[in-house]
C-alpha cells in the first residue's frame, strides 16, 4: 500500500471521527447534563475539539430565531462540508 493511500485512509478516519464528535455535541446540547465534574470535563473536551471548526460556519451562517431560542444551523453546514471533503478524498484514493 503506497504511503499516500495510507495517509488518505487516515484522513478519512479523522473525518469520520470529527463527524461523530459534531453529532455528539449537537445531541448533548439538547439534553440537560448532570452537574458532575467528569461530565463537565468531557463536554468541555468535546466543545473545545469542535468549536474552532463550527465557529467558522457560525460566522457565515447566523442562528435563526429570536431571544434565547435560536436554531444554530452551523453543525449541519459543517457536516455537509465534511461529507464533501470525504468524497473528494475518496475520489483521490
Amino acid at each position: 500500500m503506497p504511503v499516500s493511500s495510507t495517509v488518505l485512509r487516515f484522513v478519512l478516519a479523522l473525518i469520520q471521527v470529527y463527524y461523530w464528535l459534531i453529532i455528539a455535541r449537537v445531541l448533548l446540547s439538547w439534553i440537560p447534563l448532570p452537574e458532575n465534574d467528569l461530565v463537565r470535563s468531557l463536554y468541555r473536551l468535546l466543545y473545545d475539539a469542535t468549536e474552532p471548526y463550527l465557529g467558522l460556519f457560525r460566522r457565515v451562517l447566523p442562528s435563526f430565531g429570536r431571544g434565547g431560542m435560536g436554531i444554530d444551523f452551523s453543525p449541519l453546514l459543517a457536516i455537509m462540508v465534511l461529507i464533501l471533503i470525504e468524497r473528494f478524498v475518496r475520489g483521490a484514493l
